[in-house]
């Protein structure tokens, strides 16, 4: 859309450095001109109505009130981009007028995993939670309702109005959270990094029961605009056509009477006999195993990793980090061993381990390590060895990708071990 200035990315702090390399990715397939980005980063969680209101208040104090925010979730996907641009040109109408508006998509089937909203053109008559199947089949017949897509649109000061008036606490929680943050800012880059225990200490809720469903200033727009909330394994495997039996694959099966399934494994083989109605998906992080019509019961998973504290609740085995990427490709007592891609100019801070070593093998570029006092060139098929102690860096002086495997052998191989003497991307301690 030719008309914008900026974009505003709210999103966990784990997330960040893969988030750029992904903006960085499309810009360069689409060959268009980079965008300011500004970037909130969240420590952890709490939900949307917390997070609209750290970026209305960040657009607010770079642009004022007036402007216009269009809010998208990552997890969407609108394959009709001539459709949506209309629709979206509608919904700024409606919010030059002062409306909060939010996108009602037509209901294409009784989905049971979407809050609807009932609607007289533009007017909102309610919100309603996720129905049962006759309830979604009434909605359907009728006519009056939309899936809820939680897109929305509005005008910056309009959305803090609405805020100060319905749920003060929040906005006025994350006002200082926000006073309590870090910012960083360069040529067309912002980045708040929101401070942990204010941030804690803020409401944890969602925008429509935050505010949509209490406020008396909100409109919709009816639109067609082949949106897919790819949030479920259900609605990622509808976008893979289906075989004969039914099923949905990405990746290499085996599959012996198996029918109405989504499979997807990138890296093994799947083999399945005699199941019917399953979500089967294999990761380098883990394997699940679901049944299709409870794709949406998969956060309680997640909620169970995250109370026992496992590490895949918040981290893949790829991590990605402002320099590239490192890869856990097998862990034991005393030995761990990595994957590290370091992009060209790319640059690890340089630090020291306490408790282990670390063995590099250079499999394609070339490393320029420090290693103590040393400084040297390490070649493809070449190798090096950092003592615990010593103090170390690589840099990747080339053109190509520096990919190197790394073996720790030590007590404690923690990610935590780490002390950083200089960096170039500021995560020193000072």
């Amino acid at each position: 859309m030719p008309d914008v200035t900026e974009m505003l990315t709210v999103t966990n702090r784990e997330l960040f450095f893969k988030t750029e390399d992904e903006y960085r990715e499309i810009a360069g397939i689409s060959g268009k001109q980079k965008l300011t980005n500004r970037f909130i980063l969240e420590p952890f969680g709490r939900n949307t109505a917390p997070a609209i209101a750290a970026a209305t208040l960040q657009v607010i104090a770079a642009h004022g009130e007036d402007a216009c925010l269009l809010v998208l979730a990552a997890d969407h996907l609108i394959s009709d981009q001539v459709a949506f641009a209309e629709a979206v040109k509608a919904a700024m109408h409606l919010a030059e007028e002062g409306k909060i508006v939010t996108f009602g998509i037509k209901p294409e089937m009784p989905e049971t995993g979407y809050g609807y909203i009932e609607a007289d053109g533009n007017d909102v008559l309610r919100f309603v939670e996720k129905p049962d199947l006759q309830t979604a089949r009434n909605y359907l017949a009728s006519g009056r309702f939309f899936w809820n897509s939680g897109m929305f649109c509005f005008k910056a000061g309009v959305m803090l109005r609405e805020m100060q008036k319905y749920q003060p606490q929040i906005l006025d929680g994350v006002r200082a959270c926000i006073g309590q943050s870090r910012t960083a800012q360069g040529k067309g880059f912002s980045q708040t990094e929101l401070d942990a225990e204010s941030f804690r200490k803020v409401p944890d809720d969602s925008i429509d029961f935050a505010l949509m469903e209490k406020s008396r200033n909100v409109a919709v727009v009816p639109c067609e605009i082949g949106w897919s909330d790819i949030g479920s394994w259900v609605a990622l495997g509808e976008l893979t056509a289906a075989d004969e039996q039914g099923n949905r694959i990405e990746g290499e099966t085996v599959l012996h009477d198996v029918g109405n399934c989504y499979i997807q494994s990138n890296q093994r083989i799947v083999a399945a006999v005699g199941v019917r109605d399953l979500i089967i998906i294999d990761t380098p992080d883990a394997v699940l195993v679901a049944d299709s019509s409870r794709a949406q019961d998969v956060k309680h998973i997640y909620s169970a990793l995250k109370l026992k504290g496992h590490e895949s609740h918040r981290l893949h085995s790829t991590v990605h980090r402002p320099w590239g990427t490192y890869t856990v490709l097998e862990e034991g007592e005393n030995f761990k061993i990595k994957r590290i891609e370091v992009k060209p100019g790319g640059s690890l801070s340089l630090q020291m381990h306490h408790h282990r070593s670390e063995h590099w093998i250079v499999v394609n570029g070339i490393a320029k390590v420090v290693n103590g006092q040393q400084e040297l060139l390490v070649n493809t098929n070449e190798s090096t060895y950092i003592p615990a102690g010593h103090k170390h860096r690589v840099i990747n002086p080339g053109v190509v990708d520096l990919v190197m495997i790394e073996v720790q052998s030590g007590d404690y191989l923690g990610e935590d071990d780490i002390v950083r003497f200089d960096d170039v991307y500021g995560r020193v301690q000072q």
